[in-house]
């Protein structure tokens, strides 16, 4: 029996309406990877942390990245359950490009019964990222997710 994936529009009506912070800030996921996804944060001037320069701000970076992380976490589950943000540490290696959207890469590489580990990518060029990030999710078992539902991974 193959495993059915939710298309592109169905995880982002779900990543939206789960988080409204996520719709505030304009993420989408503009790829679905086999563990994990690719978002993007559109720009937006009420995002920019530094008017002199035009640079986000960092914490738009961390809400960007930690959004990313924890769909992965969801894409690469069989059986999506609730989850949290354990720990995410985020190295931030440059400024972001004014008035340039913003890509995400995440990824999860492991699971065990309670844990997801992720790693992620924030960057205008792959190649030159703005940020790189590793983090781990608790996974609990107590109750499914409604991504279950929503995604159609019941």
């Amino acid at each position: 029996m193959s495993e059915i994936r939710p298309t592109l529009e169905l995880v982002n009506q779900w990543f939206s309406s789960a988080v409204p912070h996520n719709k505030w800030l304009g993420l989408r996921v503009v790829e679905i990877l086999d563990d994990g996804v690719v978002a993007e944060l559109p720009h937006d001037d009420k995002l920019i942390g530094n008017p002199e320069t035009g640079f986000l701000g960092g914490g738009v970076i961390t809400s960007m990245v930690d959004a990313a992380c924890g769909v992965a976490v969801f894409m690469a589950m069989r059986q999506p359950r609730r989850i949290a943000t354990l720990d995410l540490r985020i190295d931030y290696l440059k400024p972001t490009t004014p008035r340039t959207n913003v890509l995400c890469k995440a990824t999860c590489y492991r699971f065990t019964t309670n844990v997801a580990f992720v790693r992620a990518l924030a960057y205008h060029d792959e190649s030159d990222p703005i940020a790189s990030a590793a983090g781990t999710f608790a996974i609990f078992n107590d109750q499914r997710s409604t991504a279950a539902k929503v995604l159609g991974k019941s």
